[in-house]
Parts: C-alpha cells; sequence; structure tokens
C-alpha cells in the first residue's frame, strides 16, 4: 500500500501488515512499490518480510507504481494553465505501460474547459470535465474507477488530492494554495500510497514535472506512434513503411492531420516526442 522509512505496509485479508524487505531485492536492484503484489512471511515475534514481488502487469518509474489499471491525469483550466504537451506526454507514457488514461479537467466553475475535453475525446482518450458542483461527471469518473488500481497525477496545484476528496470523502487528504509568486502549488502529498476506496484501489501521489517525463518516460520512437490512439486507423498506410509521421510526403497520419481528423495540438505533441528520441539508440533507452 505504501513505503516510508524502509517499511512496507501490505494489505492481506483486510489485515495491514508492517513488513521489511528481504536483502535479496536491494541486492538486485528491485524492490517492491505501492500496487505491486507480493508474498509475505509472519512469524510469531519479530518483523513481517516481504519474501517475493510477484509478476508486474505494468510499472511506472515516477511515480512509483506497479499494476495500474487507470491513470488519471489532472489538468485545470486555470491556475495553473493547462500545459497540453505535459498532458500528451502523459497519456502516451500510459498506453506504453498498458494503462488506460483518462483526462480530468477541474476548475471548470472558474473557466470552462470543454475545448481541451473536446481535443481528448475527438483523440479516443476519455475526459471529464470537474467543478465543484459537477456531480454527474464526478459520477462517471468513479463509475470508471470502480474494480480497479487507479493513480491520480498531474502538476502541483490543479486540484489532485480536491478531486480524490470528492470521490472518496472519507479520504481527507491534504490541499494546499496556489502560490501566484510561483505561479504552481506547493507539494501537499509527499508519500506514494495506495488507498482502499470500497471496490478500488487509488493513488494520490507528488506532482511531477517535464523533467521527470523527460528522464522516466522516454518512449522507443519505432514505439511512439503506437501511443497515439488516433494515429491506428493510419498506420500501415503511408508510402513510405519507415515513415515516422512528421513531415514524409504520402504520410496518411499527415494526410488525416490536414483533413481534421488528428487534432493539431497532439501531433505537435507527437513530432516534438520524436525529435527527442529520433537520435536515441536502443541501449540507451534501457
Amino acid at each position: 500500500m505504501k513505503s516510508i522509512g524502509g517499511f512496507y505496509y501490505v494489505r492481506c485479508d483486510e489485515k495491514e501488515y508492517e513488513c521489511k524487505a528481504r536483502g535479496s531485492f536491494r541486492r538486485s536492484g528491485s524492490s517492491p512499490v505501492a500496487g505491486d503484489r507480493v508474498v509475505i512471511s509472519v512469524p510469531d515475534e519479530g518483523f513481517c518480510a516481504i519474501e517475493e514481488i510477484l509478476p508486474r502487469r505494468n510499472t511506472l518509474r515516477r511515480p512509483a507504481l506497479a499494476n495500474l489499471d487507470v491513470l488519471v491525469i489532472v489538468c485545470s483550466t486555470v491556475d495553473p494553465q493547462p500545459n497540453l504537451m505535459i498532458i500528451d506526454k502523459m497519456t502516451a507514457a500510459a498506453y506504453n505501460r498498458d494503462i488506460t488514461p483518462v483526462v480530468a479537467i477541474s476548475k471548470n466553475d472558474i473557466k470552462n474547459g470543454a475545448e481541451i475535453a473536446g481535443i481528448y475525446r475527438r483523440s479516443g482518450i476519455d475526459a471529464f470535465l470537474i467543478s465543484p458542483e459537477g456531480t454527474d461527471e464526478a459520477r462517471r469518473l468513479l463509475s470508471l474507477l470502480k474494480g480497479k488500481v487507479s493513480a491520480f497525477t498531474g502538476n502541483s496545484g490543479v486540484g489532485k488530492s480536491t478531486l480524490l476528496n470528492m470521490l472518496f470523502p472519507s479520504l481527507s487528504l491534504a490541499t494546499g494554495e496556489i502560490s501566484e509568486k510561483l505561479g504552481r502549488g506547493r507539494h501537499t502529498t509527499r508519500v506514494v500510497e495506495l488507498f482502499d476506496c470500497g471496490g478500488c484501489f487509488v493513488a494520490d501521489t507528488p506532482g511531477f514535472s517535464t523533467v521527470d517525463l523527460q528522464r522516466y518516460e522516454l518512449i522507443d520512437r519505432e514505439r511512439l506512434q503506437y501511443c497515439f490512439p488516433e494515429f491506428s486507423d493510419y498506420l500501415g498506410e503511408c508510402r513510405f513503411t519507415s515513415c515516422a509521421h512528421v513531415c514524409e510526403k504520402g504520410c496518411a497520419v499527415l494526410r488525416a492531420l490536414e483533413e481534421g481528423r488528428i487534432e493539431p495540438s497532439r501531433h505537435k505533441s507527437y513530432v516534438t516526442m520524436y525529435n527527442e528520441v529520433k537520435d536515441i539508440k536502443h541501449w540507451q533507452m534501457k
């Protein structure tokens, strides 16, 4: 469920155990993270121990989580302003890890986020318009999370903790105000932790930065095209099999872009991400 100071808190049969990890994990360079399925030993005396980490379906390095079903990417319409590039990097990272991304747009009571929602809905990604009185969209998001393991992430100050409190009032997570001087929120969430919310597990995560994404979630240039679901109908239809979908003649993706079937901001993000990784070798990615 979480780790603090070398201790791991494991949920098993409605009971939580405080555990230490075997030294073999440290020697192998693999440590348990929130969301891991593990095998523990429970002695009559002394500390419980994590004996084995079961195979992971997926992982994120930052935030450090495993076995996620849904990644909820929270952005705000104002304070801070929405950064579509960061949203697009997170949706691509989710697809690359076999996680379903959704976009939750907060502060719609201050400024309407329908335009942002439209970009992602037209791209095959579910989007939710969240405001204090917008209970229908919150209920729709809650229904999607039932029975799943989900993480909430986004830039500091966008309202991750506020949204979690709206969906799960029993959590009572700490929230912070926006710093006008810095133009971003103070970090109010310090530990990656899974919460048992009656039928689903959710994680609140520390704010991430573009630097973190560039360092931890780079996607291989050949894989990147598959992380934009709106490209799927056109892949394999280009004139050249090695088409990068950036500026090539006879590109089916670029033709769809010109015809308005692909959102310009999404393709711009793709090109930026492609240029970041096009010269990186496979062994360097690892």
